[in-house]
């Protein structure tokens, strides 16, 4: 009998969402954990941060008592320190800086898509096996450019955040029908932001249609506050959430190292067959796909109403003018 070999996931960026999706993994037992971050420089000290929060979590795990190893590694902007990236199964990306004031989106993006570009050629070298998830935003056009850096098929490469804003539409579906979320099922789609889709014409509570249990006043409610559920978040507590969006990205990588199959929400790759279908081509955008150990291995294709339509071509449409953003300003 072969020796077990428990697999590795590696998160690039250990902030708040990273250090929970760590958490996480290692409280549920699923695979050993690699951490990679930049040292924290004040005047006096170089602070090794991200070993410290392995550290804790190791401890963590212990107290618990789960077996599961967790290495911190710091790593430098120019890509040194990405060695251990080796044997990884799954690779999530969750760097980058959040807008500033005084700091254009056009800084934002530029910012972010240099990040992503030295951890996706990083990935390739030295983890040319893994399946990519990309959390950092803006989450689609990240996911985009990852997916073309790396190289990789485009099942290996996705971007999470239909997953967390379906999980948003039914936490308040859920506390307003007073409701087991088990009994809900309905997915958000399209670009991960003002545009996203709820498709209202497959939701239901236990087989009951949505429409059919709110009026179109209290639905058109529960769909805003989904959408704008990250900014909500972010004038209650003064820095974006985290748990949840770590949850939502372990939800991901449990379906992957389980080879579960979990059909979800998550920011893939149209060409072919799929684009035609959707009529989104050349785009990373938000559709329910089945995720299992390969990665994304088949999209769901749901007909879609008129309205939904309309909604879907604008989130389509405003996704694809941020990739052609990143391809006018030459980062890719």
């Amino acid at each position: 009998m072969a020796d077990y070999k428990r697999p590795t996931v590696s998160i690039v960026g250990a902030g708040n969402v990273g250090e929970h999706i760590a958490n996480l993994i290692a409280i549920k037992e699923l695979a050993n954990v690699k951490l990679f971050d930049l040292p924290k420089k004040t005047e006096d000290k170089t602070f090794e941060v991200v070993k410290g929060k392995a550290l804790d979590l190791k401890q963590m795990a212990a107290a618990v008592g789960v077996d599961v190893d967790i290495k911190g590694y710091n790593v430098t902007p120019d890509g040194q320190g990405y060695e251990t990236l080796k044997d990884s199964d799954i690779v999530v990306i969750t760097a980058g800086f959040p807008r500033k004031p005084g700091m254009s989106r056009d800084d934002l993006l530029t910012a972010n898509v240099n990040i992503i570009k030295v951890i996706a050629e990083r990935v390739a070298l030295y983890a040319p096996n893994a399946v990519v998830i990309v959390v950092s935003n803006p989450v689609d056009v990240l996911t985009y450019v990852a997916l073309k850096i790396t190289g990789f098929s485009k099942n290996k490469v996705l971007g999470m955040a239909g997953v967390l804003d379906t999980a948003r539409f039914k936490t308040f579906i859920s506390q307003e029908l007073k409701v087991s979320i088990s009994n809900i099922n309905c997915f958000v789609i399209g670009g991960h932001g003002d545009d996203m889709v709820p498709l209202l014409s497959v939701s239901n509570v236990g087989g009951t249609p949505l429409r059919d249990l709110f009026t179109k006043e209290k639905l058109e409610e529960l769909i805003n506050r989904t959408k704008f559920g990250g900014g909500e978040i972010v004038n209650l507590m003064g820095t974006s959430a985290y748990h949840a969006p770590g949850a939502s990205v372990v939800q991901m990588v449990e379906s992957i190292l389980k080879d579960k199959k979990a059909i979800m929400p998550c920011s893939v790759y149209l060409e072919g067959e799929d684009a035609r279908f959707y009529e989104a081509y050349d785009v990373c955008v938000g559709l329910p796909v089945k995720v299992g150990a390969h990665g994304w291995e088949e999209l769901i294709k749901i007909n879609l109403s008129e309205e939904e339509k309309a909604m879907w071509q604008k989130s389509v449409q405003s996704v694809k003018e941020g990739i052609e953003r990143v391809k006018q300003l030459k980062l890719i």
